[in-house]
């Protein structure tokens, strides 16, 4: 077995292979950018050395930095974790090179499976059944456009080299064809250093269903069974399970099967997930009756190995190493056995109500449901960290098991009630409505649930109920009597009556107004102080307020005698306060014309850090709602600013290639 192994990675997946490592013996090496340097898993590993600046691209994507880092270590191994280089044949070369072990496949199977096209063409050989595409070397855009034509409406143009929903756009019509191919070919050029793409029939409401392989340097492969991942936003997965719902024994044999088969065929070692698409037919009973189509096959561990790992007992990271270090697989297919249902969720910082558009900030409060042994959380973010615009944006996975799929849903949902993340918006709350809605709980999946569920999974918003308010004030006032001890602390005069907070002021009224603002609704609540507490005015009448400090984060409030605890993420002005499995952000002003004069109307402001790749329209352009106006890329992935109403560009801000901060002005709009 392997001495040491270094981990080419970060965040959750690093810290997820360094615990196994740690387990097993075998001393682990991080590496870390500058964004890194105070990150979990540079801290959790034995050793951790320093590989370059923020951006991917000149660290935990240098081939060089790396492998000089793992020799500098004395590392015998390398782990390549998911994404950055996991799947890239150049790094595996260049570690076989170093003398170093590669945890994975062989370069060549990496290739034979990293172009999209080509491992199309190798399937269609060994008989594993495709969905009708086009998937040749010439890239000429005419030539595609008339291929999605023969093909026919809609298609799907998704990135050669590419996964995980980069690169990749559906196509309704062929008016469309030549901007959604431009942008795909940008963004797998940004992400995967390829612009090269295929075309691909688009079925309607298919199921995204995957199978897990593995196979050992002796010649064996075996499956390890399915894994559902139909339920998606911009092609990416939100929410996973295994085993697949609706699974008979016979269509998971024949999955299972040609799986194994595709593995087969390039002769794969290590830990590898082939994905199908399948029609979403089922029979009188609800089994699965469609067909199936080879998709891809991913050469390395994919973020949702937990779920398998769950409904078998095993560890697949140990696997990896094993198989790596030479061993046979530790298990025959006859040995392997399902054992209940897995559920999990991909926790981002992402607002749901903004087209899941990406978060960045400082991490304030963070806490997960644990200490069951049903619930499982792989994470690689700490509290005070930093969610930046270099990364994807996953903050963690929450993983839950139980006897039956009903049971694994029922304990997902109240430990999403129970994850408290402020600082940074997340889709927490989203996720708890997804694993409670209707279709999902019916296990009605296909890869547009979200879309056809919006109404359902996309609420119109409602105001913070007093509670939130109550919560809110009682935060402000007990901060207000923490400042005020602290300066009696340090005053000369501790008894002075100017170190009081409990209201008194001279020849006026004890009250306090505040105003805080929610998402633009502001909230008036003022507050007279009483001897045994306050009496707070809200827009539904008086109410009586007392409370206490709990914890660091959590209150105990009193609101006309009933008590319930919240807990409150505050920082300056910022508040985050969850109160029954739900967070409200409000932010305090000191009157209500503040909130109106944030509202900076006449402006499109960055929505996060990023870069410029193109704008679409010229000062004094007259454009209709929903225009797109700017093309920003960030977390790598492109983002359109569309105009939020009829109007005129007065002003562009910024040309195509500049960097942008978040919140400045990208374009000067004249609403009509």
């Amino acid at each position: 077995m392997f001495r040491k192994l270094l981990i080419a990675n970060r965040g959750e997946i690093a810290c997820r292979v360094i615990r196994t490592a740690r387990r097993m013996g075998i001393a682990t090496v991080a590496v870390y950018s500058d964004a890194d340097l105070d990150a979990p898993h540079a801290r959790l590993a034995d050793e951790a050395h320093h590989i370059g600046p923020s951006v991917a691209r000149e660290s935990y994507l240098n081939i060089e930095r790396i492998v000089a880092a793992a020799r500098a270590a004395g590392a015998d191994a390398i782990h390549p974790g998911y994404g950055f280089l996991a799947e890239n044949e150049d790094f595996a070369r260049a570690c076989a090179g170093a003398g170093i072990v590669f945890v994975g496949p062989t370069p060549e199977a990496i290739r034979a499976m990293g172009d999209k096209s080509a491992a199309k063409t190798l399937m269609q050989q060994v008989g594993v059944p495709l969905v009708p595409g086009y998937h040749g070397e010439n890239q000429d855009a005419g030539l595609l456009a008339a291929e999605a034509a023969r093909i026919g409406y809609p298609v799907l143009i998704k990135a050669s080299a590419g996964g995980g929903g980069k690169g990749m756009r559906i196509v309704g019509k062929a008016e469309e064809f030549a901007a959604a191919l431009a942008s795909c070919r940008r963004e797998a050029a940004s992400a995967f250093g390829d612009d090269r793409v295929l075309i691909e029939r688009y079925l309607d409401r298919p199921r995204h269903i995957e199978v897990q392989v593995f196979g050992d340097t002796q010649g064996n492969v075996i499956s390890l069974f399915e894994r559902d991942c139909s339920v998606q936003r911009r092609h990416q997965k939100v929410l996973e399970e295994a085993p697949a719902p609706g699974m008979t024994e016979a269509r998971r044999r024949e999955m299972g099967d040609a799986a194994v088969s595709a593995a087969r065929a390039i002769h794969y070692t290590g830990a590898g997930t082939v994905e199908f698409i399948a029609e979403s037919e089922t029979d009188r009973t609800g089994a699965l009756s469609g067909r199936f189509y080879f998709m891809e096959m991913n050469t390395r561990l994919q973020v949702e190995h937990p779920v398998t790992e769950m409904i078998t007992g095993l560890d697949l990271v140990e696997w990896q190493l094993r198989i790596a270090a030479g061993e046979p697989l530790p298990l025959g297919s006859k040995q392997l056995a399902i054992r209940g249902h897995a559920l999990e969720v991909r926790v981002y910082a992402e607002d749901p109500e903004r087209d899941f558009l990406p978060s960045t900030g400082r991490v304030l409060h963070l806490s997960f449901p644990l200490g069951k042994e049903a619930v499982r959380v792989d994470s690689g973010i700490a509290e005070g960290g930093e969610v930046t615009p270099h990364y994807d944006p996953m903050l963690a996975k929450l993983i839950t098991w139980g006897e039956n799929r009903d049971a694994a849903l029922d304990l997902m949902a109240k430990s999403l009630a129970a994850t408290r993340i402020a600082g940074v918006t997340t889709n927490v709350a989203f996720l708890g409505r997804a694993v409670a809605s209707h279709a999902f709980r019916a296990a009605e999946l296909d890869t547009g649930l979200i879309e056809r569920n919006r109404a359902e999974l996309f609420p119109a918003p409602v105001a913070a109920p007093d509670e939130v308010l109550a919560a809110a004030v009682l935060a402000e006032l007990l901060a207000e009597q923490d400042a005020a001890q602290a300066r009696a602390r340090a005053s000369g005069d501790p008894y002075s009556p100017w170190h009081t907070s409990d209201g008194w002021r001279l020849n006026e009224d004890s009250q306090h107004t505040w105003v805080f603002d929610e998402g633009g609704r502001a909230h008036a609540l003022t507050v007279h102080f009483r001897g045994d507490g306050w009496l707070l005015r809200t827009a539904h009448g008086e109410r009586s307020l007392d409370g206490e400090r709990i914890s660091a984060w959590e209150l105990r409030v009193l609101l006309d005698g009933h008590a319930f605890n919240v807990h409150v993420a505050r920082e300056d002005r910022n508040l985050g306060i969850f109160h029954a499995g739900a967070l409200w952000r409000l932010v305090r002003h000191d009157d209500v014309h503040e909130v109106e004069s944030d509202a900076h109307a006449g402006s499109l402001a960055a929505p996060m850090p990023g870069k410029v790749v193109a704008v679409l329209v010229e000062p004094g352009a007259r454009v209709e709602k929903g225009a797109p106006l700017v093309i920003l890329e960030a977390m790598k992935m492109e983002h359109t600013i569309v105009a939020p109403s009829a109007g005129t560009v007065k002003e562009v801000c910024f040309t195509s290639g500049e960097q942008v901060s978040e919140g400045v002005d990208l374009i000067v709009f004249d609403a009509a």
